[in-house]
């Protein structure tokens, strides 16, 4: 039997009930938690010296696009609606299985490196599987789905027959989800409304329900995508998902900027999961979202990167930061303290993606997802909050390791199960064949 990884003497931010933070160990048996205390025995353990860090549970992110990680630098300074059309379409379109593969290997190897553990991925029209297999071969935890898109002014190269679209997604479905002992979930991701039929999100959001999984999309981003769906359906965004019948908690929305009175009040009664974007939101130019009042009003919500041509990193002490500082201006400097942020990025992520007892915190019986902080850093001390170290000071280059499913997936900084070299030696090709 393998030995117990015990890990030593670290800074443990729990985010547990109680948000316990102390100085102390952490046993491993196999993929779980099995002790947490302030000392453990070392015994015939395998001790690793966590003396000098901060071990938080894993990051969780709920809104990525792996495919788009190519594109990155190539699609900037144009709204959205522009930036879809002109940019992201057209190269998502060009994707071959090699190029998807190499950005999908290029995103999680970003994501690893800066402490994300588990991700809500939209994936692309064509060739999802080879995302499920660089998922799969990564070892992060993740929750994929094929888009899908049958309807409007949209790329023929994207363009879908509304049954092959959900025959191809529920084939999918069959083949991936709950694989990799449970590591990898399968999520429909029809891609917004104004690029899918009422036939596929009704369709959908039935599958949805019926396999106990999540009903990814996007919803109500900018201005300009608002009046196409009110033209279409003469409803706002999260009307039409209540009127079609699938707004409810399993439905996962990305963005949720330009919402009204009526939609706030349905987030909340449906239990609907909002999913933030900060640096996507402003670097398009689409809007902030009301983030302190969604909370207030205890509507859920929890925070992703998006895509990288909508942000240009994948960040998430980034998205963090920005999720803090862009509210203070309009609601005072009390509005989203660093507490409330890093729960975004930890247990409220676990819960929107209905992992809350499995991830999101350090706790006994939990999957051993952890992320390892360089603790002194000259750009991140003194400190008293921890909180607010992590959200305010801390950045990506300060992870040096990273474990989940009892695994170590990132050492000194280096990406254990992806090989970085090869990443380097092809994207300019691969780029090339999506752009040119």
């Amino acid at each position: 039997m393998p030995k117990k990884i015990l890990i030593k003497n670290a800074l443990i931010v729990t985010m547990n009930p109680a948000l316990d933070s102390f100085k102390g160990d952490i046993l491993v048996s196999a993929n779980r938690i099995e002790q947490i205390a302030e000392h453990i025995p070392a015994n015939d353990n395998l001790v690793f010296n966590a003396e000098g860090y901060i071990v938080t549970p894993g990051l969780i992110q709920t809104h990525i696009h792996l495919c788009q990680t190519l594109f990155r630098n190539l699609a900037d300074d144009l709204l959205l609606l522009d930036w879809l059309k002109e940019k992201i379409w057209p190269f998502e379109a060009a994707h071959q299985p090699d190029t998807l593969r190499l950005s999908a290997q290029l995103g999680l190897s970003e994501l690893l490196k800066s402490g994300t553990t588990t991700i809500l991925d939209m994936g692309t029209v064509h060739h999802q599987d080879v995302i499920f297999e660089e998922l799969t071969k990564s070892g992060i935890r993740a929750f994929a789905g094929k888009t899908m898109m049958d309807y409007g002014k949209i790329p023929a190269g994207l363009n879908e027959k509304t049954h092959h679209s959900i025959d191809e997604s529920v084939r999918l479905l069959k083949k991936w989800d709950n694989s990799a002992n449970g590591r990898i979930r399968y999520a429909f991701a029809p891609r917004f409304a104004i690029s899918c039929s009422d036939e596929l999100l009704i369709e959908t959001g039935r599958l949805a329900k019926e396999h106990n999984t999540l009903f990814h999309t996007h919803a109500s981003e900018n201005p300009g995508e608002l009046e196409l769906v009110k033209k279409r359906f003469g409803l706002r965004n999260i009307e039409v998902f209540d009127k079609l019948g699938f707004a409810k908690e399993n439905l996962c929305l990305a963005h949720c900027i330009w919402l009204d009175e009526n939609e706030k009040q349905l987030l909340k009664a449906q239990e609907i999961k909002v999913l933030h974007c900060p640096s996507s939101n402003l670097k398009l130019g689409s809007g902030i979202a009301a983030i302190p009042e969604y909370l207030k009003r205890g509507i859920h919500v929890s925070i992703g990167a998006d895509g990288a041509p909508c942000n240009n990193n994948l960040d998430i002490f980034t998205e963090m930061r920005l999720a803090a500082l862009i509210q203070k201006p309009a609601n005072g400097p009390k509005a989203m303290p660093a507490l409330d942020v890093f729960k975004l990025a930890t247990i409220n992520g676990a819960e929107t993606l209905g992992l809350k007892d499995e991830v999101g915190s350090i706790e006994k019986g939990k999957k051993a997802d952890l992320t390892f902080i360089k603790l002194n850093q000259v750009h991140s001390i003194p400190f008293d909050n921890v909180y607010s170290k992590l959200v305010y000071s801390t950045k990506a280059d300060d992870v040096e390791h990273v474990m989940i499913d009892g695994q170590w997936i990132v050492r000194d900084k280096k990406v254990l199960t992806i090989d970085e070299k090869q990443i380097f030696a092809n994207i300019e090709h691969a780029v090339k064949i999506c752009t040119t």
